[in-house]
């Protein structure tokens, strides 16, 4: 086995591509695994994390003029970008999808999607087995139940694959906050997204703009 371990095996947001898989209505009426709104939350936090950092993203659907639209508030987020539709199952023997993830020249994929022990587990383990460098984001996917998404990822890990939470991919691409340009934009979508965190931040930021009593 190749270990995933260096500083080299961070992500770097110039090599990242996130593909965002059947994040749709049929979907989401089944996902037992997570609780539905923490996905939607989720996923969304990473598409405008991915955003932020000017990480390609390709959004992808399957027969979704029966299984529904990708959830709104992930499509606003690239309110110009066409939605690829698939018939495949597997993400990754759909041309279009793999032409679009190669065409940004890119070797770190990101993939998160519903559901992880199929529409994720498939091109992660394919894509694998061509020698791309695979992390899965497993709090922006879920599967029809916890077994489902526990066996999913245990499959991917012993594939190659890496797992991580949407923070974390957020964090690894930041690295830094020193890093000014993106350290701002990243803290507007920390905040709303990220529960406690991101309400610690906005107290934060009531105090630090809380003036001081006249006398003290």
């Amino acid at each position: 086995m190749t270990f995933r371990n260096g500083l080299d095996s961070l992500l770097r947001p110039d090599d990242s591509v996130l593909v965002l898989i059947d994040h749709q209505p049929y979907q989401l009426a089944n996902l037992n695994s997570h609780d539905p709104q923490m996905v939607v939350n989720n996923t969304t936090g990473l598409a405008k994390a991915a955003k932020v950092f000017n990480v390609p993203t390709i959004l992808t659907s399957v027969i979704a003029a029966r299984g529904g639209l990708l959830f709104p508030s992930i499509t606003d987020v690239f309110p110009d970008q066409k939605v690829i539709d698939r018939t495949f199952i597997n993400t990754w023997e759909d041309k279009a999808v793999v032409d679009a993830v190669k065409a940004t020249g890119r070797k770190q994929l990101i993939i998160a999607g519903l559901w992880t022990e199929i529409c994720v587990a498939m091109p992660a383990i394919q894509a694998l087995g061509e020698g791309w460098d695979v992390t899965v984001v497993t709090d922006a996917s879920g599967g029809t139940s916890l077994e489902a998404h526990q066996v999913g990822i245990q499959r991917m890990i012993a594939a190659g694959a890496n797992m991580m939470t949407w923070v974390a991919v957020a964090a690894e691409w930041q690295r830094d906050w020193a890093r000014a340009e993106s350290a701002e934009k990243l803290n507007k979508v920390i905040g709303p997204h990220s529960a406690g965190s991101g309400i610690a931040y906005f107290w934060e930021q009531q105090l630090l703009n809380t003036p001081v009593a006249a006398g003290r």
